[in-house]
């Protein structure tokens, strides 16, 4: 067996004081070794990302290594110099980040930000360092090298500034590459090519890899190895096959148990007599952009004659790739961009042909949570004030406004004395929780989910789809489910609207979708899942996370 690349023993990261625990890691231990993938996942707040930050030598000011070591290709990471550390970082380990929009400099184009990399670590001429971005583009599999060069980040998708930081971080071929959650918000075909290449790029580089994740199903895909952690401490380590099918501690039986399970079995959906609440037809949008001076602009058509109804009480799910059409047609319905032609009929008042002003009142009907909860709060308030903004900018007294809040943080399971506290004092799912309480205080009649859930942990995901149904059944609530992961629209959805390239390519029951889908492009999507050949164990003793 080969010798590891990256050795951990026995790594402690103190925090600062007066938060919830003593260390952010505690006496963790584990290898990664040439030509291996080690999935580390547990839950947000279980030190996963400390550990690569620490590897890396990019901790916070604020966390500290106490104690342990960091053996990397025979030197202790915690030894070196910051010279030494910053020749090492982007030569012989490297790191690709989350998001990448924020990871990129947007000001410059992304061949430059590529060639940097050799300009820092190698002496190379304008011309080979252009050679090696071009090399490493095709590498990566992005189309028309020479475009991309001289692209910015936001001209492109978030898969092609995903493979750029890919490229990015092989460009040296590093003996160690560290992947932070590199595929959550990506869809899942986007996804899937990303792990085939990683898996490719592992083989033929020699690199050992520490992928970071909280998705069961690309840990099934792609893992040789698996480290479980939860409050800075591994609870199981094992080979992939031993902790997915055969988990020994509590923790890890409950994650699992909380990953979306496929759909196998057919299921006849119920007769839903209820009126409808939301009818569109032939909805239309394009958008016409210049591609430069002396070239002819280009038209995309985002949404091409959409019709739908969904009745009171039901959840209809919009699925399909990035760039399908999703967000634009429920940003039409919304009227927060304006359509080109079609009806939007929302519980009786046609969205569509109202002006702005005419519209401000009705605006209240239909509401909207967003992906990231970080984003979506504002830092500098109290979460009472932001709860509270809603009704009384509709006119609702301030009295009967606190009563309503209160009233909604009951359902959606937060203690009153949330009002007084900032966002940053709360978790990634609690955040969550808030912001459907926000988008509720007005009493709408229809609930817009655009990828609520991609960005939680499995185990915070279940609780929130669980609250949404219960939300939605309690308030009589009509919801429209946005997402990329076909698996989590089964646990919510009544019906599925396929999208792709702004028209709706399939439509029907959860079953008949999963189970007998009719269209090829909904039959690529179910077969880009991750994990599809992993039987997920069904565990008796009914570990759950709120019992451990």
């Amino acid at each position: 067996m080969a010798d590891p690349v990256l050795s951990i023993r026995n790594l402690t990261v103190g925090l600062p004081v007066k938060l919830d625990r003593k260390n952010a890691v505690t006496g963790i231990s584990f290898d990664v070794r040439p030509r291996e993938i080690l999935c580390v996942v547990g839950e947000s707040g279980s030190g996963k990302s400390i550990t690569s930050l620490a590897t890396m030598g990019l901790l916070s000011p604020g966390l500290k290594v106490t104690s342990g070591s960091i053996d990397f290709d025979g030197r202790d990471v915690l030894k070196l110099s910051n010279k030494e550390r910053n020749a090492m970082r982007g030569d012989q380990m490297a790191m690709i980040f989350q998001e990448p929009m924020t990871a990129l400099n947007p000001a410059y184009t992304v061949g430059a930000q590529i060639e940097e990399v050799f300009r820092i670590h190698r002496n190379l001429s304008a011309a080979d360092r252009r050679a090696e971005v071009m090399r490493l583009l095709e590498e990566v599999r992005l189309p028309d090298p020479k475009r991309l060069y001289d692209a910015f980040p936001h001209q492109l998708s978030g898969g092609q500034r995903q493979r750029i930081m890919i490229a990015m971080a092989l460009a040296l071929d590093p003996k160690l590459l560290i992947a932070d959650e590199p595929t959550t918000a990506l869809d899942v075909t986007t996804q899937a090519q990303i792990l085939v290449l990683l898996k490719q790029l592992n083989e033929r580089h020699d690199a050992g890899i520490m992928f970071i994740t909280h998705d069961f199903g690309v840990v099934a895909e792609i893992a040789d190895r698996v480290v479980v952690m939860r409050h800075g401490e591994i609870v199981e380590q094992g080979t992939a096959d031993e902790v997915l099918n055969n988990p020994q501690h509590p923790y890890t039986r409950a994650l699992i148990d909380a990953v979306p399970r496929p759909m196998t079995e057919e299921t006849t959906p119920e007769a839903n007599e209820n009126p409808v609440v939301i009818d569109v037809q032939g909805l239309n949008k394009t958008f016409t952009t210049s591609t430069g001076m002396f070239k002819p602009s280009r038209t995309v058509t985002a949404v091409n004659n959409v019709s739908f109804q969904v009745k009171r009480g039901e959840t209809l799910g919009i699925v399909g790739e990035s760039g399908s059409g999703k967000t634009t047609l429920v940003r039409c319905l919304m009227r927060l961009i304006e359509p080109d032609s079609g009806a939007i009929n929302i519980s009786g008042v046609d969205f569509a042909a109202k002006s702005r002003s005419e519209l401000r009142s009705h605006r209240k009907d239909i509401q909207i949570v967003f992906q990231d909860p970080y984003g979506s709060l504002n830092p500098r308030r109290t979460i009472g004030s932001q709860l509270i903004q809603g009704a009384i900018n509709f006119g609702i007294p301030r009295k009967e406004a606190w009563d309503r809040v209160y009233k909604l943080l009951d359902i959606v399971r937060m203690p009153h004395d949330s009002v007084n506290r900032f966002p940053s004092q709360f978790s990634g799912g609690q955040r969550q929780r808030l912001c459907i309480a926000r988008a509720l205080v007005v009493q709408p009649k229809v609930l817009i989910a655009d990828e609520a859930v991609s960005a939680l942990d499995v185990s915070i995901q279940r609780e929130v789809l669980h609250l949404l149904n219960d939300i939605r059944d309690r308030l009589g609530l009509t919801v429209i489910f946005i997402t990329h992961d076909l698996r989590v629209a089964a646990q919510i959805c009544n019906e599925v609207l396929v999208m792709q390239y702004g028209s709706v390519v399939e439509r029907g029951g959860v079953s008949q979708i999963f189970n007998a889908p009719s269209h090829d492009y909904t039959k690529a999507l179910l077969s880009a899942q991750p994990g599809q050949n992993w039987d997920m164990p069904v565990f008796d003793e009914g570990d759950t996370l709120a019992k451990i």
